[in-house]
């Protein structure tokens, strides 16, 4: 299949969660546990920041605990979908509200500079050039600053994409990075100290059905270029579900997440002109006598 098909749509990323907002939260169950166990990991993070973004804020979840964290920062949430927003401002659980701004993770609308850390809830599988945004990441933030972060890897909907596989060749399930590969973009970025790891995370369902009524009302059904169009036609969603039966545990049909954990730091100036130092020193010519 052309690669070209498994790029994301950005249109239809954008409007599937516009509609996803209103009852996000009802059924968003990975991303709370995912978030609080990202949010576990600034109990290491000794620093004090002035500003935090929340990259992918959607409903708010993760800047409602970053405030009560950080009550003397000042929190920035930006989010593609203008309706995520709204159910964030929305909320009744401020106890300080923060900046909302629309916007795209590879175009950030933000200043140079301007935080001193990033959170980001599973938001990076939804961009379609990882380096840039590692690149417009590492543009904000100031010397010092740091990037926690939490996203998909390949192995996620496992189940749900072989199970496809036995129907058609097409692309029905999004696609994800390799932890390493995220790893790399980090280092490409230039950011420092770059530290990736990944568990496997297993939500049970009854049904198929039931699967993928929550991966659209979560925004998370397939928005690639490659989707199919036209709907599925019975005979093709009753052999789907036949293939993803024999998948069946005891409590239900799992649906397997790879989640993978990273976090990196902007380089303070002077440890970016040491390295600078060493790489011309070993380019520079050798004299003397052999």
């Amino acid at each position: 299949m052309n690669g070209d098909a498994f790029q994301l749509d950005k249109q239809r990323v954008r409007a599937a969660f516009e509609r996803a907002a209103e009852g996000y939260d009802r059924i968003a169950v990975l991303q709370r546990e995912v978030g609080g166990r990202l949010l576990e990991r600034l109990d290491l993070m000794k620093i004090q920041p002035g500003r935090v973004l929340d990259l992918g804020s959607g409903t708010g979840q993760i800047m409602r605990a970053a405030v009560k964290r950080y009550r003397g920062a000042q929190l920035v949430g930006v989010d593609i979908a203008e309706s995520m927003l709204q159910a964030a401002r929305r909320a009744r659980r401020w106890w300080r509200r923060p900046a909302l701004v629309c916007g795209d993770m590879e175009s950030l609308p933000m200043a140079a500079a301007s935080v001193d850390m990033v959170l980001s809830n599973l938001s990076l599988q939804w961009c379609n050039d990882l380096d840039r945004v590692m690149a417009e990441l590492r543009r904000v933030l100031r010397p010092g600053g740091v990037l926690l972060f939490t996203t998909l890897g390949p192995d996620t909907l496992k189940e749900l994409r072989a199970s496809w596989s036995t129907v058609d060749s097409s692309c029905h399930v999004n696609t994800f990075l390799d932890m390493h590969d995220v790893g790399d973009a980090m280092l490409r970025a230039g950011l420092s100290d770059p530290v990736v790891d990944r568990e496997d995370l297993i939500l049970t369902y009854p049904d198929l059905h039931r699967l993928m009524r929550d991966l659209k009302g979560l925004g998370a059904h397939n928005v690639t270029a490659g989707r199919p169009r036209g709907l599925t036609t019975p005979t093709r969603l009753r052999k789907l579900e036949a293939a993803y039966e024999a998948y069946r545990r005891d409590d239900g049909l799992p649906a397997n997440y790879e989640v993978i954990y990273g976090h990196a730091w902007k380089p303070q100036p002077a440890a970016v002109e040491l390295a600078l130092s060493g790489i011309r020193q070993a380019k520079s010519p050798r004299t003397g006598q052999s």
